[in-house]
């Protein structure tokens, strides 16, 4: 029995994601398809799991390249198992503990920030007079660190 697959247009539907993205992602090594004889793209129905598993860590901040470098780690044609998705993320929690703190001080300081309408450069966490904090780095050192 020949296993069912779908269209890139299905494969689209399905997962919320625009072919020209599929087309993208099967470039980059991210997801596979086989041709027909007119050549055009048929995909096993375990790749809808691994477009979401993407589309799930690009979401969170997760790069392509390391979705990419995740992804090879598991056997050809396998989807991500609950497992899998286990041991991959452990590797990302820093990170995503990093960017999570990062977002929870932005909240806390965005609302002073557009309330106070720059009347009080001394307590900013923007305002870096004279480029002080240039040593520390690029960006809002404030705020980020």
């Amino acid at each position: 029995m020949k296993p069912v697959t779908l269209t890139i247009g299905e494969l689209a539907a399905r997962s919320g994601v625009a072919p020209s993205a599929l087309r993208f992602y099967e470039e980059r090594g991210l997801i596979h398809s086989t041709r027909t004889s007119g050549n055009r793209r048929r995909y096993e129905r375990s790749e809808l799991r691994r477009v979401s598993f993407i589309r799930i860590a690009q979401q969170v901040g997760v790069s392509l390249e390391r979705i990419r470098d995740a992804l090879t780690e598991l056997p050809e044609g396998r989807t991500p198992t609950k497992a899998d998705w286990t041991r991959l993320s452990a590797r990302w929690r820093s990170e995503l503990d990093d960017r999570i703190a990062l977002m929870q001080r932005l909240r806390d300081t965005l609302d002073d920030c557009i309330g106070c309408g720059c009347l009080s450069l001394q307590s900013c966490r923007l305002y870096n007079p004279g480029d002080e904090l240039a040593a520390q780095g690029s960006g809002p050192r404030k705020l980020l660190g």
